[in-house]
């Protein structure tokens, strides 16, 4: 039976003989280098050829996400998995983006550490329930932040002027005023944006630009 070849990246000795201590037991995977900065890894790929990286994100001068991207380009074969304190969704999301097939907390069990590593060897990605729900919670934000852009969108100029006033406290015939146009017309504009953005209220108004940028506080 093929081994699993395993180089150990992380700037933290104890941990590395804790994690090679671990996977030594295993008798389908084995530790073929433990490495503490990610300029000799790059040197160590030159004559070796792992399966799996598991690799810390901060370390000296380069990062597990700096990592996972030379190593997705340069070495699309071999799989990444990041073992990292960091569990937030900045650090998930840019260590997705950057190539990596894997992401687990520090504090994970070593069973679970074992199946991830034989789930990413396989082709598959993996991501523990901590996760993955704070990757799901990443892309429904992003939906949403992307439907609330879309609609801001079909906004015309002259409504963002309107929205902006309104939003610095300006009644309908101030706004008139202020823009030379008929309060019929301010109202027209306003139920417009009203309907396109689907709200009900001028305070509905206010609170909608403000959280999305469609309007400037002085």
């Amino acid at each position: 039976m093929d081994k699993i070849k395993i180089v150990l990246v992380d700037d933290h000795q104890m941990f590395r003989d804790g994690v090679k201590s671990v996977l030594s037991d295993e008798d389908n995977i084995e530790v073929i280098g433990e490495i503490g900065n990610g300029n000799d890894l790059y040197e160590v790929l030159k004559s070796i050829k792992p399966d799996v990286i598991i690799t810390d994100i901060s370390m000296p001068e380069i990062s597990g996400i700096d990592i996972a991207k030379y190593v997705s380009e340069n070495y699309p074969e071999i799989k990444i998995l990041i073992l990292s304190m960091h569990s937030n969704e900045e650090f998930i999301t840019k260590a997705l983006s950057a190539g990596a097939n894997g992401y687990l907390p520090k504090d994970t069990s070593m069973n679970e550490l074992l199946e991830a590593i034989n789930t990413i060897y396989t082709g598959d990605n993996y991501f523990n329930k901590e996760i993955s729900d704070t990757i799901l919670k990443s892309i429904i934000n992003k939906s949403k932040s992307a439907k609330e852009n879309a609609k801001n969108e079909t906004l015309t100029k002259r409504e963002k002027e309107i929205v902006n006033l309104v939003v610095d406290g300006l009644a309908n015939k101030e706004i008139a005023d202020k823009l030379f146009i008929s309060v019929r017309t301010v109202d027209s504009h306003k139920n417009n944006i009203m309907q396109k953005l689907n709200l009900k209220s001028s305070v509905e108004l206010v609170k909608y630009a403000i959280k999305n940028n469609l309007a400037k506080l002085d």
